[in-house]
C-alpha cells in the first residue's frame, strides 16, 4: 500500500516516473522563493529540495500528505504549508517566484488565474497538466486548439511545451496523457488598455470562435460600428495578443465616446 493514498476527489494522481520526474525538476530555473504546488507523497519534492535548499516551500491540502512529507523530509519545517494553495497568501513569501507542480485536472485552471493574478511575482512556472490543457496553453493563432486560456497567459508569459507523459506512469493512472508546460514571464509591463476589458473581449470573441470578429463582438461594438478593417473579418482563433489589445483599445474609444 501506498504511504498516501490517491484521493478521487483532490484528482491525485501520484507521478512514478523516475524519468518524468527528473526532467520536471531539471526544467524549473528557479528564483527567490520555489513553490511546490500539491507536492502530494514528494516526488518533486526530493529534487527540487536538492536544487534549491531552503528556498523551496511546498503547499498541500492533504493532511495524509502533509503527515508523510513532515516525516519525509523534515528539513522543510515551517516551508511545509499545509492549506488550499488557492486560498494561500503569496504575500507572506519573498522576493520573486518559481511555481511547479503536477496540477490536479480539476482545479488546473483557477490555478493558472491565480498564476495571472501573482505575474508581477512569478518569473516562471512549470506545470503539469491535462495533455489537452497544456497544448492549448502553449498553441499560437490558427491552431483549432488556440483559445482563451492561450491568449491571456501567452500576454504576460512565453510558454513552451515540453513533453507528453503517458497515463500507465501515474498511481492511479489517470484517463488522459499529461504534458509538462514551462511558463516564463515576458517583459510586458503593461496592456496598454484595461485589462478587465481586454478579458471581455478575449472571452466573447471565443465564445463563438468559429465567427468572424465582425460577428463575435457584435454585441459589444454594436451594429453600427464601422467593421471595414480586415481584422474584424477574420476569426478569434487567428487573432494574437497584440491584435486583441487593439480591439480593447478600439471598444475603449467606442465606449469613451458613448
Amino acid at each position: 500500500m501506498p504511504p498516501v493514498h490517491p484521493k478521487k476527489r483532490m484528482g491525485q494522481h501520484f507521478l512514478t516516473d523516475p524519468e518524468a520526474i527528473a526532467r520536471i525538476v531539471h526544467a524549473v530555473q528557479g528564483a527567490d522563493t520555489v513553490v511546490e504546488i500539491g507536492p502530494g507523497m514528494g516526488v518533486l519534492t526530493q529534487g527540487l529540495l536538492e536544487r534549491f535548499g531552503c528556498r523551496l516551500h511546498c503547499l498541500e491540502v492533504d493532511r495524509e500528505a502533509v503527515a508523510y512529507l513532515r516525516r519525509e523530509f523534515p528539513t522543510l519545517g515551517s516551508n511545509l504549508h499545509e492549506g488550499d494553495c488557492l486560498r494561500f497568501d503569496f504575500s507572506t513569501l519573498t522576493g520573486s517566484m518559481a511555481w511547479a507542480g503536477n496540477l490536479p485536472y480539476n482545479i488546473s485552471s483557477q490555478i493558472l488565474f491565480q498564476l495571472l493574478d501573482q505575474r508581477d511575482r512569478v518569473a516562471e512556472a512549470v506545470f503539469m497538466l491535462q495533455r489537452e490543457v497544456a497544448a492549448r496553453i502553449a498553441e499560437g493563432p490558427g491552431s483549432r486548439d488556440y483559445g482563451i486560456l492561450s491568449v491571456l497567459l501567452q500576454a504576460w508569459y512565453d510558454v513552451e511545451y515540453l513533453f507528453t507523459v503517458d497515463e500507465h506512469v501515474f498511481n492511479p493512472p489517470p484517463k488522459v496523457k499529461s504534458g509538462v508546460i514551462r511558463l516564463r514571464r515576458n517583459a510586458r509591463q503593461s496592456l496598454g488598455c484595461s485589462e478587465t476589458l481586454f478579458k471581455q473581449v478575449v472571452k466573447t470573441g471565443f465564445n463563438q470562435r468559429r465567427k468572424t470578429v465582425r460577428n463575435s463582438l457584435r454585441g459589444l461594438f454594436g451594429s453600427d460600428y464601422d467593421y471595414s478593417d480586415l481584422i474584424f473579418s477574420q476569426r478569434p482563433e487567428q487573432l494574437g495578443v497584440e491584435e486583441f489589445i487593439s480591439l480593447t483599445l478600439r471598444l475603449e474609444e467606442l465606449q469613451a465616446k458613448a
